[in-house]
């Protein structure tokens, strides 16, 4: 039978878990804390939160951890090391299934038998085929009680690219969009700096840093030049280490991208075209593409849609088989248009702005709908005020956390 208390020790092994948000790229965020039956909660580790559940019915933490990055310890592991010996007979709170595969790291739901727990509270199984119920099964086989579904919808949340890509494969897409209040992202001649505020542009670093890829398209790299680097935020001081650059993709269907481009030039690239292999063995898009490579730009060849640009279902695909869990886009209204409209979008990130721009540049480049019965369809997942701007995060209707 489930508590109150655990459900109050699951949200600390969730915010345990949350610390993981912009390092375990592709490895999921994970939060673990070993409790005893008996006592008050101490304040133990470094990440302690001030509100633990507390009294007797609370329990004693012995323990807690969390995943920091791939290769290193998992949360349960980290927890038992705390733990010690008075593991024996503990209740052990995590955020995802224990893994029961041979990865980088040993799997954790033997370590749990081994630990002597007596009870393992999880919140969600584990998307992943290489798990997907064999942990909980063998916790259960050891004579270990068994509780699973305990705030599950905010355990998937935290890891919605993790599940979205082990459950569909591909990768969760967030699209990100700065407007005036009516919809203008910059004046006809392209002019955008700055349309919100400070904020919200450092907020938006913020969900740059939580992504796994930057995408956007050879559009924006010709009139913006941007460099889709993490500038303005840096890591919590709970988690140790420097910050991850994300993995930078664009989007140049016939491989047009200047050599000079900021992107080019900082190294470390995505460049996804459509061109056949033929096409790069000689003449000057095949000199082109060994000064790309000299600088350190990975060519990445994707099939052609029928409009002769990248099939990006294709390269969602492809980003998926890379262990990239989300994608986040800063694009052109062309290239979000197509995205919408090829249905890999998940989620749009928008920051709205209190002006008016009149008829300027719109979000998406895209027909109007015939009717509207016909309209794209999202909900509004949260509304938060940033700075003197709204940040809205709104989700297509047929999209979900896995």
């Amino acid at each position: 039978m489930l508590s109150e208390a655990d459900h109050d020790w699951m949200e600390r092994a969730l915010a345990l878990a949350a610390n993981g948000l912009w390092t375990t790229t592709p490895n999921p965020r994970v939060g673990c804390v070993v409790v005893a039956p008996d006592g008050a909660a101490p304040q133990i580790g470094a990440g302690s939160t001030p509100n633990a559940p507390q009294g007797d019915s609370g329990g004693r933490l012995l323990g807690e951890g969390w995943h920091l990055r791939a290769g290193e310890p998992h949360a349960e592991v980290i927890a038992l090391r705390q733990a010690g010996a008075a593991a024996r007979g503990a209740t052990v709170y995590v955020t995802l299934e224990p893994c029961a595969h041979e990865g980088r790291t040993p799997p954790c739901a033997p370590a749990l038998i081994a630990a002597g727990v007596k009870r393992v509270v999880v919140a969600m199984e584990d998307p992943n085929p290489l798990v997907a119920g064999r942990g909980l099964a063998q916790l259960r086989a050891a004579g270990i009680e068994v509780r699973c579904g305990v705030l599950e919808r905010e355990a998937r949340e935290l890891n919605l690219g993790f599940c979205a890509r082990m459950t569909r494969g591909r990768p969760w897409v967030r699209l990100k969009l700065a407007a005036s209040l009516d919809g203008a992202t910059a004046l006809p001649d392209g002019r955008s700096q700055w349309i919100t505020s400070a904020a919200a542009r450092a907020d938006g670093h913020a969900w740059r840093a939580r992504a796994c890829a930057i995408l956007t398209g050879i559009g924006t790299v010709r009139a913006d030049d941007p460099r889709l680097t993490i500038r303005d935020w840096t890591l919590p001081a709970t988690v140790p280490g420097s910050l991850r650059q994300p993995l930078r993709i664009v989007i140049d269907s016939r491989l047009e991208i200047d050599p000079q481009a900021k992107l080019v030039r900082a190294g470390g690239l995505l460049l996804v075209h459509a061109l056949e292999p033929q096409w790069l063995q000689d003449g000057a898009l095949a000199e082109k593409a060994r000064l790309l490579q000299d600088h350190g730009v990975e060519l990445c060849a994707i099939s052609r849609a029928p409009n002769g640009k990248v099939d990006l279902r294709a390269l969602l695909d492809a980003l998926a088989q890379r262990g990239l869990n989300e994608v986040h886009v800063e694009a052109g209204a062309a290239l979000n248009a197509s995205l919408v409209s090829a249905g890999v979008v998940d989620e749009l990130l928008v920051y709205l702005a209190p002006s008016l721009l009149g008829e300027a540049r719109a979000m998406f480049k895209m027909a109007a709908p015939p009717s509207l019965d016909d309209r794209l369809a999202l909900q509004f997942h949260a509304v938060d005020r940033v700075g003197e701007d709204l940040r809205i995060l709104a989700r297509f209707r047929q999209q979900s956390v896995g």
